[in-house]
């Protein structure tokens, strides 16, 4: 007997009623015999649409060998961007599509290379990825030795096409190709009390040297230490109509030097500075909340702004103690639904053609001609404008 066709009994019937129940038996081996071929022909469909997700996937199907490795390993440890919102969006989907606990750890990226550093002269690694600025990334982890290249970690096809990305290219921020930048806008971290100035009063970066300003600017990050305030003033350094002397002059209106984006932000909303060059993360969630703040856009301003990934960057942790997890969170943060999520959690554009733009204050979307100044030609500047604010600021 052949396997996979069905059997019937065989019966012996007798009677007066032997033609009507001969008629009734054959028009039940008819219908057993479609209802078995139905459901055959639903087993090879069935078995064709295995086939055509599996092709989709990297060749020689070392996606689902990844994937079931990371399972395995069961953990991933992140440093990322701090706040909640932030560690929801990059933490608790990928945890739901794969099972895989995320040890999520918020910092500001300053915070991040001395933590690194003391951890790997006593022989512990224990970080799989890092989300951070690219001065953290650059400048901070990979002359320890921290990072790996991520290109031989992506996989799969939609996320390794340069057609995916803005501009045709993927968005590596150095030459050894460290990291990649997920998400992309305008440098614009300039924000004001609504109760206290009006927002035409700043048609150029210069508006801030008004002598009534003096006193009245806050920044919430010293420029001196990575982080926006750092890019800012890059971007004062670097720009041909503002430069050294405009840096010097708006150091003039005194403003104070935080290195506390929280208190800097609150600072404005309760109006104690009526003008802030304040963290967005903390500044937006405040607007988000109905205090009266808003940005000024850079599209407002002669000079215009310049264009930053900010901390929207990732690179994969060398010697990773979970290599597949990070392998596998890396290809995940850079596919249509995980640049979405980082997306809406941090309201900046994404690089990704893929993924929409409509829920991003419109002054994030940045102007085609704009300078992006974190990737490694624009590091570069980092230091001489060091060793300028050194000289007119101090250590």
């Amino acid at each position: 007997m052949r396997e996979g066709l069905p059997t019937y009994p065989i019966l012996i019937l007798t009677g007066k009623n032997h033609k009507e129940k001969k008629k009734k038996m054959k028009m039940k081996m008819k219908m057993k015999m479609k209802f078995s071929m139905l459901a055959t022909l639903t087993a090879l469909c069935f078995c064709e649409a295995r086939g055509a997700g599996a092709a989709s996937a990297p060749a020689g199907g070392e996606w689902n060998k990844v994937v079931e490795a990371a399972k395995k390993e069961g953990q991933l440890r992140i440093f990322g961007p701090a706040g909640a919102k932030l560690r929801e969006a990059l933490s608790e989907t990928f945890t739901k599509n794969y099972g895989i606990s995320v040890d999520y750890i918020g910092a500001s990226g300053f915070q991040i290379p001395s933590r690194v550093g003391v951890e790997r002269r006593v022989g512990v690694y224990g970080w799989d990825i890092f989300m951070a600025g690219t001065t953290t990334l650059f400048k901070g982890l990979k002359p320890q030795g921290a990072l790996d290249s991520i290109e031989p970690a992506l996989l799969l096809p939609d996320v390794k096409d340069p057609k995916s990305w803005r501009g045709g290219e993927l968005p590596f921020f150095e030459r050894e190709r460290i990291g990649l930048s997920v998400l992309r806008g305008a440098g614009q971290y300039l924000f004001i009390n609504t109760k206290l100035v009006r927002p035409e009063e700043f048609k150029s970066w210069r508006d801030l040297l008004n002598p009534k300003w003096k006193g009245k600017i806050v920044i919430g990050r010293d420029p001196r230490i990575a982080g926006y305030g750092n890019a800012t003033f890059k971007f004062f350094f670097t720009d041909k109509n503002l430069g050294q002397g405009y840096i010097r002059e708006l150091l003039k209106q005194e403003p104070p030097l935080l290195r506390d984006d929280r208190i800097a932000a609150q600072w404005l909303a309760q109006g104690k500075y009526p003008i802030c060059i304040c963290s967005d993360i903390d500044t937006i969630r405040l607007i988000d909340e109905g205090l009266p703040i808003t940005a000024i856009d850079g599209r407002q301003l002669k000079e215009g702004t310049h264009v930053t990934s900010a901390y929207a960057n990732i690179s994969v942790a060398n010697r990773a103690p979970h290599p597949n997890a990070a392998k596998l969170y890396a290809n995940w943060l850079l596919s249509k639904e995980g640049t979405t999520l980082f997306s809406k959690a941090s309201g900046m554009p994404a690089i990704r053609l893929d993924v929409p733009t409509d829920h991003v204050k419109p002054w994030t979307i940045p102007e085609a001609n704009w300078q992006i100044s974190n990737t490694e030609e624009g590091l570069a500047f980092e230091e001489p404008l060091g060793a300028f604010l050194k000289q007119v600021m101090g250590e």
